[in-house]
């Protein structure tokens, strides 16, 4: 437990900051000027990410914790698939309406602060 918490109390606010930095109500216009070698670049920072959480916390078990097992599986996939297909990924990222990541980030924003949260409780 003392790991889960330790990794939660970096990964939990980095998501939240990542998160609410992204949304559209802040940057609306975030995706559209991209290019891939931009979006490439951020799929290595999440793929080390993800790699990082997944080596020293892959831990599957019914509570909490495995939130920080799951992001990390999620950064590994979406780090290879912005690493892979960069250009694909930045223009489905332009096309996708502001709804749908508005959506897709509350959903993770719930859990980053149940992480975050848990990181930090007693």
């Amino acid at each position: 437990m003392p790991d889960s918490k330790q990794i939660a109390g970096l990964l939990g606010p980095t998501m939240v900051a990542m998160l609410v930095s992204e949304s559209p109500l802040i940057q609306p216009h975030l995706y559209d000027a991209q290019i891939p070698p931009v979006v490439y670049l951020s799929g290595v920072a999440m793929f080390v990410a993800g790699l990082a959480i997944v080596r020293a916390h892959n831990c599957w078990v019914r509570n909490w914790t495995v939130l920080v097992t799951l992001s990390g599986w999620f950064f590994l996939s979406v780090g290879l698939l912005r690493m892979f297909a960069a250009g694909q990924y930045q223009r489905a990222a332009a096309e996708t309406s502001p709804g749908v990541f508005m959506v897709l980030e509350a959903c993770l924003l719930v859990v980053a602060l149940v992480i975050t949260y848990k990181a930090y409780a007693r």
